[in-house]
């Protein structure tokens, strides 16, 4: 599936009922910020279109009641803003930095949100513990690598007959060149969407579908993932 997606829902998701919780997520980012190096964007705007916008687009990508595992969370995009609109999800947060999980394990709390697990450790550690590896009905990334790393992230969460979500902007070399990932992960192109922010420019959801096991010698560890990418 290759199509194109609208945000005037999105938008009325953000300012609708749940409203008040993006308002306080919006104010724990700004207030821990400079001490936790969050995010580069700072404006209300920005934050609201960029951030949370952005991040609940891909909503219609995730099953129900799913067990989401979210790889570098940072400041928890897109994982806490879909949790905020999909109660029904349950997170893992993987996040490698300290601090950013100090952050994110406050927002948790003050957001009061259930279901929300934060794991302070590299992905490519993690992957090779048996309770984290293909236990995952979906795994999602925002803004940590270009597709082909990514996958090797990514996919040896999935489980055979899950989906891999990845948020990226304009994508099409990128996926092109991941399509070889794909395939020695085990993985097979399911859907593109593409969708427009008001102000940010272009975006693209690529989803991927785990068809098969991912080989138990990936992800490679050592930053090979980044240094020579499938």
């Amino acid at each position: 599936m290759n199509d194109f997606i609208g945000t005037a829902d999105y938008l009325s998701l953000i300012s609708g009922e749940k409203s008040a919780l993006f308002e306080r997520y919006f104010e724990l980012l700004t207030e821990y910020n400079a001490r936790f190096n969050l995010t580069a964007i700072t404006q209300k705007e920005e934050i609201y279109e960029k951030h949370f916008l952005d991040s609940i687009m891909g909503e219609s990508l995730f099953p129900k009641y799913a067990r989401v595992l979210e790889v570098g969370s940072g400041a928890g995009f897109p994982s806490l803003p879909l949790k905020i609109i999909r109660g029904d999800l349950v997170f893992t947060l993987v996040e490698s930095t300290g601090k950013k999980c100090s952050f994110l394990q406050t927002a948790v709390k003050e957001l009061g949100l259930d279901g929300v697990c934060i794991v302070n450790e590299r992905a490519e550690t993690l992957a090779r513990n048996s309770s984290f590896r293909e236990r995952f009905d979906a795994v999602c990334a925002r803004a940590v690598a270009k597709l082909n790393t990514l996958s090797e992230y990514c996919l040896p969460f999935v489980r055979v007959g899950g989906v891999f979500v990845a948020y990226k902007g304009n994508a099409e070399e990128e996926i092109q060149e991941a399509q070889s990932a794909f395939r020695k992960l085990g993985g097979k192109e399911r859907c593109i969407l593409r969708y427009t922010l008001p102000t940010a420019g272009n975006r693209t959801l690529v989803g991927i579908e785990k068809i098969r096991p991912t080989p138990p010698s990936y992800p490679r560890g050592q930053g090979k993932e980044r240094k020579n990418p499938l």
